[in-house]
């Protein structure tokens, strides 16, 4: 979550506020100094272990009892799927994540089935789940969809899902990204460019991704930071 304190722009002030001890809780310790120390040196006051308790409209309670006084809130705190009526009490967690086994059936469903983030699979390498990451989706998917093939042949030998981690990678700022991967880790302007170029290949099309390119080299060289937003009258 961020808080901007509405004042002038040379006296905005912006926090993070991480739940957790460290962020990018889901990357190495590598990724996670270099993530805390990139905010910091962008003016980012950052507070972990930090939870928002209450926000009136006017300002946000810490669990520590610190209050802090503003006007915009911006949530950024993850995603949760849509609860569907008729899944049981007990395989929904409070997140909203649900319960699923290694071939992704909801608990206690035997012919619903759940991928993705809205998933919770634990397994011994992730006791307490997968990470909410678009290669778990993605292969969760690749491997329900032969498990459910089997299903119709009526074959019983179910392949349970593994998710092989072939790195992480997170974007900071301008020139400044970490990257794990399982044989190296590095950060910097070099992360940032791999980071580009990974999610410009992950892009379907050659035109899409010819047109991405030009706006983003464009973005880049005039330092174009504005925000792509689509504002409606409140009426």
């Amino acid at each position: 979550m961020n808080c901007v304190k509405k004042a002038a722009v040379r006296e905005v002030r912006v926090y993070l506020l991480e739940g957790s001890p460290h962020t990018l809780s889901n990357m190495s310790g590598f990724a996670q100094k270099y993530s805390e120390e990139y905010l910091r040196s962008m003016g980012v006051i950052v507070k972990t272990s930090t939870i928002v308790k209450n926000y009136d409209g006017e300002k946000v309670t810490l669990n520590n009892g610190e209050v802090i006084p503003t006007s915009n809130v911006i949530w950024s705190a993850g995603v949760t799927g849509n609860l569907i009526e008729g899944i049981p009490a007990g395989s929904v967690l409070p997140n909203g994540r649900i319960r699923v086994d290694r071939i992704n059936r909801v608990e206690g469903l035997p012919d619903v089935f759940a991928i993705g983030d809205v998933a919770y699979m634990e397994t011994g390498k992730y006791p307490k789940g997968h990470p909410q990451l678009a290669n778990v989706a993605i292969g969760q998917g690749k491997n329900l969809a032969k498990n459910l093939r089997k299903i119709v042949e009526g074959k019983t030998d179910l392949k349970p899902y593994e998710y092989r981690n072939l790195g992480t990678m997170a974007t900071v700022g301008r020139n400044k990204a970490v990257v794990d991967l399982p044989f190296v880790k590095f950060k910097g302007r070099f992360a940032w460019l791999v980071w580009m170029f990974l999610h410009l290949m992950l892009i379907l099309s050659v035109r899409n991704k010819l047109v991405v390119f030009i706006n983003w080299a464009w973005n880049y060289v005039t330092k174009n930071n504005s925000l792509r937003l689509i504002l409606k009258d409140s009426d």
